[in-house]
């Protein structure tokens, strides 16, 4: 028997993922208080909201033992990193969100790719770096195209596919030498670029046990057809078809399953999300990145369509009760397009005003990410990635119809979203 479900729960973060998820578990049928640190403002709209810092590990525990927190689940990767999770089962608070071994696999690019390489998992060939010289002999053997990645976290930002030896000289350099990602950049990844289509894979992991989510597919790049800098991510759809039901299981035998054991296998309690980044190569499913963390904005299109109580889901993944869970599905077809501010993901402003209208088509929620409130009490913008629009429908032409319209009434002077968000898709079917 699984333990009764926590009466009260605190989602750390201040996203989209973070609203998504204060929105899936304020729906549990256990009906459990919700509140959230820092939020923003829209979780603010739905729950008590703490003004404090993602980061602040201390006053996060102090503020779960004041609220009488039976729950805590951590949104970010960098209280994650920063041992958050440790710290509140050190004071007797469950939590979702691996411990600061088990988020080492997404804050440092190099540990992963030696616990691949370790465990033979399908991935691309690459050299580890600290020096310049020999990070550059490197990228000139290889050729180009090439991938440069800085080994820390970058909050999205830390990978160039270079087209050319040129840019990815540069990279090397800005990241080496130039100090670009300061010490997350101190030692770089360089990788044979892989060719295919990226799908997503969320997987809830308890030791051993896991459960795979609903496959998804991101747009990483910043302009229509994929064009641009990398983003944190600029929409996203579910299910991605391209994951048929063979393919996935072929995943789940050749990654998903390694990847669990591979990371048990070297002593670490992984309780919380494994996130992969998969390349669908033509000689098959590669890993290009492990994430321990719901994605963003993965999660905006994947919890909607869980029927499961997702409070449930994470509660038994963290107490370590997960075996034997089934997952229910709903049919449709979610897609969520990220409304940004312009000039991201390099510079833009804040403080633009925001109206949302009232009324939205069916089956249609706008997810807050970079959002506050000004002195006058108004919605602004306060982030590069403002809102997650998400639609649900029977079709996913009908789901981007309704997530564009939406997007299209949405009031903002400088709001920018990519119009193509699932056309891989929609010009397959």
């Amino acid at each position: 028997m699984t333990d009764a479900l926590p009466r009260s729960v605190l989602v750390v973060g201040s996203g989209g993922r973070e609203h998504a998820l204060v929105r899936s578990l304020l729906a549990s049928p256990a009906q459990p208080r919700v509140v959230s640190a820092p939020g923003n403002a829209g979780i603010a709209q739905d729950v008590p909201c703490y003004a404090v810092a993602a980061d602040n590990i201390a006053e996060l525990v102090a503020l779960a033992q004041r609220e009488k927190i039976e729950f805590v689940v951590v949104g970010p990767e960098v209280p994650l990193s920063l041992g958050l999770v440790d710290a509140l089962l050190a004071a007797g608070i469950p939590a979702y969100g691996p411990k600061a071994d088990g988020a080492r696999l997404e804050a440092s690019k190099v540990f992963t790719k030696q616990i691949l390489l370790k465990y033979n998992l399908p991935t691309a060939a690459a050299g580890i770096f600290t020096e310049v010289a020999p990070a550059l002999d490197y990228v000139r053997h290889r050729g180009a195209p090439i991938v440069i990645k800085a080994d820390g976290l970058a909050a999205g930002k830390g990978v160039v596919v270079a087209q050319s030896l040129a840019e990815a000289e540069a990279a090397v350099l800005d990241m080496l030498a130039g100090n670009k990602f300061g010490s997350a950049g101190s030692q770089i990844l360089v990788e044979d670029c892989m060719f295919g289509e990226e799908t997503s894979l969320l997987v809830v992991v308890s030791g051993r046990d896991y459960v795979i989510l609903p496959v998804s597919q991101d747009h990483k790049r910043i302009g229509d057809g994929d064009t641009g800098p990398n983003t944190g991510g600029m929409g996203t759809y579910s299910p991605a078809e391209v994951v048929t039901p063979e393919l996935l299981a072929r995943i789940d035998r050749e990654i998903v399953r390694p990847s669990v054991e591979a990371i048990a296998s070297e002593g670490i309690d992984f309780r919380g999300t494994l996130f992969i980044g998969i390349m669908l190569t033509p000689s098959g499913p590669s890993v290009l990145e492990y994430n321990t963390r719901f994605g963003d904005p993965e999660t905006q299109v994947v919890l909607p369509r869980l029927r499961t109580d997702v409070l449930a889901l994470l509660w038994r993944a963290a107490k370590g009760s997960l075996g034997g869970m089934k997952l229910e599905v709903r049919p449709e077809f979610a897609l969520c397009v990220v409304v940004a501010a312009q000039g991201y993901p390099e510079k833009f402003s804040k403080g633009d005003a925001i109206k949302i209208p009232a009324t939205l088509p069916p089956d249609t929620v706008v997810f807050h990410a970079g959002t506050a409130r000004n002195s006058a009490g108004e919605i602004v913008t306060n982030g590069g990635r403002v809102l997650g629009v998400t639609a649900l429908a029977p079709t996913l032409r009908e789901a981007a119809a309704r997530a564009y319209a939406a997007c299209d009434s949405i009031e903002c002077a400088s709001k920018y979203f990519r119009r193509d968000i699932g056309a891989r898709q929609l010009h397959r079917s």
